[in-house]
């Protein structure tokens, strides 16, 4: 190791206003002639360990006729994008411990932390997560895992205390190779900042969006803000199922076991969770008003279907009279209310296990929320509802939008099954009309061991494709897209003949996008687990599309198998 002050290193800086670094150094009877090759390692000292600003290669050039044999290079100095620390934001450190013994980069990741960079002046309370891993492979089909916040795991994660009305300000540091959504139970957020571990930006006031699950890639920072305007129980956590429950321990069996079933969160959940308990204001009052609406909603189990070794399904009562015993839709039933129109939807429970159903972007009050052990209405807790049981879920609707409703117990199992579905929120007076509003949720059938081997992507209850769907032209129609699977991106893409035609933004979690965002753009977007996008349609005349969608899958891995790829052909006439 050399420093470059002792070989002579300048600064320079050309006529364009590039800066370089020339230097060199003398190894007498070391000559090109010879077959000599000479390298070097040019290495950052103060900033050797920040991802980002690596050791960079350059080879030497021998200066032929020179005493004492020279060789010299001269070596541009190039930001390449990398961001420095005197910009304000959140930014990441990281030291990597070891490599697996296959040479893919260890998950060994409890050494990485935040490095935030404050504004001058006074600055807002804020809190810091950084998510890290701990995992490692038994054999090609076993892991052992451990995920956490700030290095601790449910249910020893920090419990956060807020009051109904306080402000909040997080920023959340992926320091993990991994891709996380993370969801935020009953209240929306507002992202205020985004960076890439290395640089941080401040987005403009009029792109600031509103979300409940935000798709977090390795390395990637947040600063978001959000304030509680109910009391109880919340949850913060990652929507990839096998990162919150009970298979994130490092002593968890490699079959499922009672802790699955348990009517504790204590042991139902584990891995990336955060619990937050928000206390009432002191004065308020808390609660809705108004004749509520009623729905009946049944939990049926059936047999196998396609991939899906049994089924799980919530199947919504039309009529009279309940579905039969044996009826079982996949995904489950698509739930219609109105905004701003109090509801209460009857789960009874016909099934052969316990569940519960998390009303998923819905703002209403904790007991309803859905995690059974944890959602709380003073000093009670949400109970599983048992084989048999029934439970009242009281939601209140302030805000029309796509959301979804699944189970939140047993999660991997149900979910996989088919315990999932589409919950939409009209404005007041407004119908659905299925001819110009097109849903399409997507989730696992059934569930492989092993990462992408074989899982088969369902989109509204198909495998493979679903039937033509029949459009008109000229009029604006509504695409609605879920993603509710166990893991994994899904990109659904809208092309005539081999051109990808476009659609405009809407809404995303629910919520609509600013206006700013509001903006035509190519019809193809990856939607996260927990995540809901909308967009318009205006087909201009007659003509043939197709609307494909496939697995994404994590940067640097590659799904072992056939690509899983489901198409509908669109028909505009």
């Amino acid at each position: 190791m050399i420093n470059l002050d002792e070989v002579g290193a300048a600064a320079t800086r050309d006529g364009a206003g590039n800066w370089h670094v020339r230097f060199g150094i003398y190894l007498p009877g070391i000559t090109f002639n010879k077959g000599y090759r000479l390298k070097v390692r040019v290495i950052h000292e103060e900033d050797q360990f920040v991802r980002g600003i690596e050791p960079r290669d350059f080879f030497l050039s021998w200066m032929n006729g020179s005493p004492h044999d020279l060789w010299e290079v001269t070596v541009p100095l190039v930001n390449g994008g990398v961001g420095h620390f005197g910009q304000p934001g959140t930014y990441l450190y990281r030291a990597v411990i070891g490599n697996d013994p296959d040479g893919r980069p260890s998950e060994t990741e409890t050494a990485n932390g935040a490095f935030v960079v404050d504004p001058p002046g006074a600055v807002p309370a804020d809190r810091i997560f950084v998510v890290n891993i701990a995992a490692y492979e038994l054999d090609s089909l076993h892991l052992r895992q451990a995920l956490g916040f700030n290095g601790k795991s449910w249910p020893y994660t920090e419990r956060l205390s807020i009051t109904a009305g306080d402000s909040v300000r997080w920023r959340l540091v992926n320091g993990s190779t991994r891709g996380h959504p993370l969801h935020l139970h009953g209240f929306y957020f507002r992202v205020d900042e985004a960076g890439n571990g290395l640089a941080s930006r401040v987005i403009p006031a009029d792109q600031r969006r509103l979300s409940v699950t935000e798709q977090f890639f390795p390395w990637q920072t947040r600063l978001i803000s959000w304030s509680p305007d109910r009391p109880g129980n919340w949850l913060f956590h990652c929507h990839l199922t096998a990162h919150v429950t009970p298979e994130a321990r490092l002593d968890h069996p490699d079959e499922m076991g009672h802790e699955d079933h348990s009517p504790s969160a204590m042991q139902h959940m584990a891995g990336l969770v955060l619990g937050i308990s928000v206390a009432p204001r002191p004065g308020a009052v808390y609660g809705r008003t108004g004749t509520p609406k009623r729905l009946e909603l049944f939990a049926q189990q059936g047999g196998p279907r396609g991939s899906m070794p049994m089924t799980y399904s919530y199947v919504l009562q039309r009529g009279a009279a309940a579905p039969a015993l044996d009826s079982v839709e996949t995904p489950s039933s698509t739930i219609v209310v109105t905004r701003g129109e109090p509801t209460d939807i009857v789960v009874h429970n016909r099934s052969r296990e316990a569940t519960g159903i998390h009303w998923h972007g819905i703002e209403l009050e904790s007991y309803f929320d859905g995690v059974v052990g944890w959602s709380t209405s003073g000093k009670a807790m949400a109970p599983p509802i048992a084989p048999g049981d029934s439970f009242v879920a009281r939601l209140t609707l302030p805000r029309a939008g796509t959301f979804m409703y699944h189970t939140h117990l047993n999660d991997i199992k149900q979910v996989t099954a088919g315990a999932a579905g589409p919950l939409i929120v009209l404005e007041p007076g407004e119908t659905f009309d299925p001819s110009r509003d097109h849903i399409y949720l997507a989730l696992w059938g059934g569930r492989n061991p092993v990462l992408g081997r074989g899982q088969a992507l369902i989109v509204n209850g198909d495998a493979g494709s679903s039937p033509d769907l029949a459009l008109a032209p000229g009029v604006s129609h509504r695409f609605r897209f879920i993603n509710i699977g166990v893991a994994l991106n899904v990109r659904f893409q809208l092309r005539r003949d081999t051109t990808t035609v476009e659609w405009k933004a809407r809404a995303e979690d629910g919520a609509d996008l600013p206006g700013a965002l509001q903006v035509m753009q190519p019809a193809t977007q990856s939607v996260p687990v927990g995540k809901t996008f909308d967009f318009e349609l205006t087909p201009p005349g007659p003509g043939v599309y197709e609307l494909s969608a496939v697995f994404v899958q994590p940067p640097g891995f590659t799904a072992a198998g056939p690509v899983q790829r489901w198409r509908q052909r669109i028909v505009v006439r």
